[in-house]
């Protein structure tokens, strides 16, 4: 396959079937919420904070203990909320009351949701890291429109130097192809495909929260009418009501 085909998948297939199958797994991994110093929550400045603020100050908040303490449940009920929350569902799939029990819960607290559609800034450095563990300098950025935008060699030293920028959205390919990482525009996740083994031990490495996708697992895994949001919340930790 050339680069410019390792695009986000189509939502109409299972995700294990992206890119011919040719992945053993894909981990569905959840973008954290965002933890900060009082000074900068909702209560205090009605104003997210920027990505500079977010990696100086931020730490990571898992979606375990969201679910938890909203009495939300689950990390589906939790996705869904966040989804509601952005007007991205069509109204029979919206849940107003989870959205209504998430933004009570933040803005009490000094934790932020993630913003959707792009690589969390928290989870950047543990993106590079993966590329690093595999022994690769450099990572080939798939733009999320590669027909009007080049696929290009970015060096692994300066994204994480911040010498340049690093992307917004699209993909995060292995110079051999072996493994990835792509975010979708209104998504709070971002999809880990890779040989079983090794994204197994990235994960545990960097303690990514999410879960490996089954063969019945698609894009909008949180919807329990399409039968695979229940046997896809693996993390064995994960709180429930």
């Amino acid at each position: 396959m050339q680069p410019e085909q390792f695009t986000y998948p189509a939502y109409s297939l299972p995700l294990l079937e992206a890119f011919g199958g040719v992945f053993e797994s894909v981990l569905v991994v959840l973008h954290p919420f965002v933890r900060v110093p009082a000074s900068l929550a909702w209560n205090a400045t009605h104003q997210y904070p920027s990505d500079a603020q977010i990696l100086a100050l931020g730490t990571k908040h898992p979606w375990s203990e969201i679910a938890s303490h909203t009495g939300l449940g689950s990390c589906a009920r939790v996705n869904q909320a966040l989804l509601t929350s952005i007007g991205s569902l069509q109204d029979h799939l919206a849940d107003p009351a989870a959205r209504n029990s998430l933004q009570s819960f933040l803005e009490s607290q000094p934790i932020w949701m993630p913003v959707e559609g792009r690589f969390e800034p928290l989870l950047h450095a543990d993106l590079l890291h993966a590329f690093t563990a595999a022994g690769a300098g450099d990572l080939l950025y798939v733009p999320e429109f590669p027909h009007s935008s080049p696929v290009v060699t970015l060096p692994i030293a300066a994204l994480r130097s911040g010498s340049i920028p690093f992307p917004a959205r699209g993909t995060l390919l292995a110079p051999d192809h072996s493994f990835l990482f792509t975010v979708d525009w209104d998504s709070f996740f971002t999809l880990f495909y890779g040989p079983r083994a090794f994204v197994a031990r990235v994960s545990a490495e960097l303690n990514f929260e999410g879960f490996f996708a089954t063969p019945t697992t698609e894009h909008a895994w949180f919807n329990y009418t399409f039968g695979c949001a229940t046997v896809t919340l693996s993390p064995e930790h994960w709180q429930t009501a």
